[in-house]
């Protein structure tokens, strides 16, 4: 190659986007640098200072091993040059016949990076919307699963709709206080509500300690069922259970407070049928005689007194104590043998 041949070369090196050096594997000194090399990665205050010191990130010996077998050695670098920070990928190759002198190649990712950084903000976008949505589902399905039985929701996820189900034998608990509207606290409603959701609040958790549905409050009624959407054989003795633990709970709170909470509590057993009830606001809710003939049963009771009628006092009578109130005559239901429920048998 003629001088001026070379010179040419070496004018073109020095205009290439990327950075290019020579060096010596050896010593890792630098025999020729292009000006973009030189600019990426200064020598600083030595200027004969080698590779190895002009870019510490550089694993000399695991280098040499790779361009020992024939292999290029690449890594990445961010080169730190005043204020400015500039991404490199840096590759070493052995060059062809001159196993004493190794290329070096330096190019500019800056629009890679700045592309992974994006699709990593991207993704990481995409799964916090993605968790938001999961708690936005989780926090709608609790809301649904507070208005309805699970069973009934799922088919109402998986199928869009439900179909309303008969249930030939459920036992229903129909309660209501006794002068809410009269009572002292009612010319305080915040407190009232307070208290209200307070009593409520230890309803659920004896109904569902008894393996029995919540189905609605309206005002102050409370009305829970056990036996739908899921059959079960001990659907009397849940609710017997039930509505003697929310009655032994509002005597132990009434001896702790001035107001007094009093309440009339009706069971019956009967044919219910259970549905969804809406369009845009769904309630799931319970119909049929035997939540009429429960509702009868809450209006006869006394204050503090569980009234339950005959079908159900034959399914409870071994397990429990009743005590007979005779026989009355029930609107829409003819004469009914009554009976108050008094307390569980000890076993």
């Amino acid at each position: 190659m003629t001088d001026a041949s070379a010179t040419d070369l070496k004018q073109l090196i020095h205009t290439l986007d990327i950075g290019i050096a020579v060096v010596d594997p050896a010593t890792w000194s630098i025999l020729f640098e292009n000006a973009k090399f030189f600019d990426w990665l200064p020598p600083g205050e030595d200027a004969d200072a080698p590779l190895t010191v002009r870019v510490p990130a550089l694993q000399a010996e695991r280098a040499l091993a790779r361009l020992g077998s024939e292999r290029p050695y690449r890594f990445e670098y961010e080169s730190k040059v005043g204020a400015r920070t500039t991404p490199l990928a840096i590759v070493l190759r052995q060059l062809p016949h001159r196993q004493d002198q190794v290329l070096v190649e330096c190019h500019d990712i800056s629009k890679q990076k700045q592309a992974e950084y994006l699709l990593d903000s991207y993704s990481k976008l995409q799964e916090k919307h993605t968790r938001e949505l999961r708690r936005e589902k989780e926090r709608g399905e609790k809301l649904l699963l507070n208005i309805m039985p699970r069973s009934v929701y799922e088919e109402m996820r998986d199928f869009g709709t439900t179909t309303p189900q008969r249930f030939e034998s459920a036992s229903v608990m129909l309660l209501d206080f006794v002068g809410f509207t009269d009572m002292a606290i009612s010319h305080d409603p915040a407190g009232l509500i307070t208290e209200l959701n307070d009593i409520f609040t230890a309803f659920d958790r004896i109904v569902e300690l008894f393996g029995c549905e919540r189905i609605k409050t309206i005002g102050d009624a409370y009305m829970a069922v056990s036996g739908i959407p899921d059959a079960n054989p001990d659907h009397a003795q849940n609710v017997a259970r039930v509505a003697l633990r929310i009655r032994r709970y509002l005597e132990r709170r009434n001896a702790a407070h001035a107001e007094p909470w009093l309440c009339r509590i009706g069971i019956n057993t009967g044919p219910v049928i259970g549905s969804i009830v809406g369009i845009h606001k769904y309630v799931y809710d319970i119909f049929g005689p035997g939540v009429n003939l429960a509702a009868r049963m809450e209006s006869l009771s006394e204050p503090m007194q569980i009234t339950l009628c005959e079908e159900t006092w034959r399914l409870i009578n071994d397990e429990f104590k009743c005590t007979s109130r005779g026989e009355f005559e029930i609107k829409g239901f003819g004469n009914k043998q009554l009976y108050f429920l008094e307390r569980e048998h000890e076993r």
